[in-house]
């Protein structure tokens, strides 16, 4: 073999090399990018709305629940003062093996009972209530968990707002940690409040669409009556969030409407909803948010394509293990090749990860943990690396209800 050709094949390793952690720094540096983006307007929005006015309308509030006994009566006590006379409250009793219809009924509910055991999930919960209020359908839908509270006033502003712009409408959704709860899962609300608060705050102001999380949603009847839901989709916001935008109405957030609820005190609750969400999640990333990239594209959608990189951001916690994963191979190739350019880049975006994560705390954050015990988060990290494992061989695809404190005492 010739001299230079022995020479030349580390040299296009090295290049190789190079070239590789360059685009995966680059790659790592849109969604980082977005989320600073978004962060950063959230921060330094100011004022609230001033709520829709004029005739509200019919509304009907649809309650999923599988084995709330526990739970539903403070929700509905919520909800039912924030009704008018013409409004209807029904839950679906979902496969209960509990008194949940009879607490139901006992509150001033209409209660209706579902049993199918081999079609099981929120999904299939909600198309059947849908089913039922389509007998005598009302002007718009207000989805709740029955593990939720609704803040005095939201009901009446998700239904005027839905109203006012026929498009679904989504509430500030919030969980917050028990008061005994550990560091780590007072970490988990602050992650919670960047997602559905600060970053929905972000695009909102720049007038996109926003994520559906589950509760606190409101639709026009035309949208949900012919909206696909009866799937097992263990994310089944986020796959409805996208199908409506892909109908041509995306949610609108609306932040002076609050939901609220609590993380699971126990191990076991709190495991098995982390699990659900994020292999959701992950799972919407890498199948969904592409094809809606595809669709955005082929029409020259900016807005529905600003929403697909939204929904392609990972997260917090995964995002961080990948930015340090790239920084620290880019500063090995760096020590070795003195070519910095993968360092330039992965160095950047995590500056600028580091500075949205201080900001959202700054505005956001202080009331739920101490920047002491935000420094906590690299054990919060390592702690989910065998949740994020486990999505590579044994990914949760079914839905799974979390297990309630009441239910261990």
């Amino acid at each position: 073999m010739p001299q230079d050709s022995r020479d030349h094949g580390p040299q296009r390793v090295v290049t190789a090399l190079g070239i590789l952690l360059g685009a995966a720094a680059l790659l790592l540096l849109l969604p980082i990018t977005l989320l600073f983006t978004e962060v950063l307007l959230a921060v330094t929005s100011r004022g609230v709305k001033s709520a829709p006015t004029g005739d509200r309308r019919r509304l009907a509030v649809l309650v999923p629940a599988h084995n709330e006994a526990s739970v539903i009566a403070g929700a509905l006590r919520a909800i039912i003062p924030q009704l008018q006379p013409s409004d209807r409250l029904v839950v679906v009793a979902d496969n209960c093996s509990d008194e949940t219809a009879a607490v139901a009924i006992s509150q001033g509910a209409e209660a209706i009972v579902r049993a199918d055991m081999t079609r099981r999930g929120k999904g299939y919960a909600l198309d059947f209530g849908v089913r039922h209020l389509a007998h005598d359908p009302p002007d718009v839908v207000i989805v709740i968990d029955a593990d939720c509270q609704v803040a005095a006033g939201s009901i009446d502003r998700l239904a005027r707002t839905c109203i006012h712009t026929a498009r679904p409408t989504q509430a500030l959704y919030l969980m917050s940690a028990p008061k005994d709860a550990a560091v780590m899962t007072r970490i988990s609300e602050f992650a919670w409040v960047v997602k559905n608060q600060v970053r929905a705050s972000g695009f909102h102001r720049l007038g996109l669409a926003c994520q559906l999380m589950g509760t606190g949603m409101a639709f026009p009847w035309l949208c949900i009556s012919t909206a696909n839901l009866a799937t097992g989709n263990i994310v089944e916001d986020l796959k409805l969030g996208i199908d409506l935008m892909r109908a041509g109405t995306p949610p609108l957030f609306c932040p002076e409407a609050l939901v609220t609820s609590t993380f699971p005190l126990s191990s076991e609750g709190n495991q098995s909803q982390r699990a659900r969400w994020e292999h959701g999640h992950l799972g919407v990333l890498l199948n969904d948010a592409p094809r809606l990239f595809l669709y955005s594209l082929a029409r020259l959608d900016l807005k529905t394509m600003a929403s697909a990189l939204d929904l392609c951001v990972p997260p917090l916690a995964l995002l961080v293990l990948q930015v340090v994963a790239v920084w620290v191979a880019s500063v090995v190739f760096y020590a070795f090749t003195k070519s910095p350019t993968p360092l330039i880049i992965s160095s950047v975006g995590g500056a600028m990860f580091v500075c949205a994560v201080l900001l959202s705390w700054m505005r956001y954050g202080r009331r739920i943990l101490s920047l002491g015990s935000l420094a906590h988060a690299g054990l919060y990290i390592l702690w989910k690396i065998p949740l994020y494992a486990k999505f590579l061989v044994a990914r949760q695809v079914n839905w799974v209800r979390s297990k309630r404190d009441e239910e261990g005492r």
